[in-house]
């Protein structure tokens, strides 16, 4: 099961060197001209969570396996770009197909750094992509719209459903409010499959300069209220530092951020935002060969969230054998589990819940 953020921005932004950080990698060039990524980068990354080395250590594994979110690096936008200026609708195209949206916003002012808008203004630049992407979604639902209205007239039934859908997002979209904001419940899964880039969840980053990493800035500041006023994901980074410390061993990482007054990677609160963001949620597996830990939509069953190890879990699922990972680590692993009456059985209703450690039964 895989789960991608894309990467979108104005071009000069610090897009491609977040992503060069997130992968440790120089896949995304990095370069002080418009346009510089002409395909979209992908790389995949670990999901920081320091709950499966303590797993792993009470269970004796031989390895920890995270799990892990894929990004794509998507070239910059500009105004115009719904209309194919810049590199336009190719781009427009790579936006559709990921799962959540991580827009990154110039906070940071440098000569040396041209901005395709001839000034730093993080909600102007929001605003303009955002602009672009509903144009976008506003032509694509119009053109979608007109033969559907004709079946649905004639009363046909699946044209009359998609219709109902469709209409209420065309309706905001018009009104200049993203598709987001006029999905109705029980909606979602007919509206994620029309592809619209404005219903995806968005998450800010704000790419400070190094002195602002850890409190932010006056940019940054309107951002967050921006983000507030939406209910949508922030986090301040500064790219530059990231790409630092994404070269450094592991080792003098905790170190040098500390020495700038991090407590943690900027990097690894964007992709921990980003896992929120998409409303996935992990389970562990733990034995002495590894400790895994496994991605699953909050709200998945437990023969669904098997079937991530292996279809066959699913098909021949009986029961799962389940400890909280506080009880897990408490009781020092899955005997002291059970012997306090800790560990659970249970059935295909279950919803496995975040940080569960499980033990599937099945039957093929």
């Amino acid at each position: 099961m895989g789960f991608n953020c894309g990467i979108v921005g104005l071009p000069n932004v610090g897009k491609s060197t977040l992503f060069n950080a997130l992968t440790a990698t120089a896949a995304a060039q990095a370069a002080n001209y418009p346009f510089c990524t002409i395909e979209p980068n992908v790389g995949r990354v670990a999901v920081p969570d320091p709950r499966l080395g303590a797993l792993a250590a009470i269970g004796r594994s031989q390895k920890i396996v995270p799990t892990s979110l894929e990004f794509v690096d998507i070239a910059g936008l500009v105004r115009g770009a719904s209309r194919g200026e810049g590199l336009g609708n190719q781009f427009l195209a790579n936006i559709r197909e990921v799962d959540a949206v991580i827009h990154v916003l110039r906070c940071f002012a440098d000569d040396d750094v041209t901005h395709v808008e001839g000034s730093v203004d993080p909600v102007r630049d929001a605003d303009t992509v955002e602009t672009e992407l509903m144009l976008a979604d506003m032509d694509s639902l119009e053109k979608r719209l007109v033969p559907l209205a004709k079946k649905a007239r004639n009363n046909d039934r699946d044209a009359l459903q998609q219709v109902a859908v469709m209409e209420p997002l065309l309706e905001a979209l018009r009104a200049g409010r993203p598709a987001r904001t006029a999905i109705a419940a029980g909606q979602e899964e007919a509206v994620r499959r029309l592809q619209l880039m404005t219903a995806k969840p968005v998450l800010y980053v704000c790419n400070v300069e190094e002195a602002a990493a850890a409190t932010g800035n006056a940019w940054s500041a309107r951002v967050a209220a921006k983000a507030e006023a939406e209910g949508a994901a922030m986090v301040v980074v500064s790219a530059a530092i990231e790409a630092e410390v994404s070269q450094l061993p592991e080792a003098d990482r905790a170190e040098f951020l500390e020495g700038l007054g991090l407590s943690d990677s900027g990097l690894d609160r964007v992709i921990a935002a980003g896992y929120r963001l998409l409303g996935l949620s992990t389970y562990f597996t733990v034995g002495p060969k590894e400790t895994r830990a496994w991605t699953i939509t909050a709200g998945t069953r437990a023969p669904q969230a098997a079937a991530v190890i292996h279809n066959d879990f699913e098909r021949g699922f009986i029961a799962c054998e389940t400890i909280s990972t506080e009880d897990y680590l408490a009781c020092k692993g899955e005997a002291g589990a059970k012997e306090v009456g800790r560990m659970r059985v249970e059935g295909r209703d279950y919803v496995v819940r975040d940080g569960d450690v499980l033990l599937f039964r099945f039957n093929v």
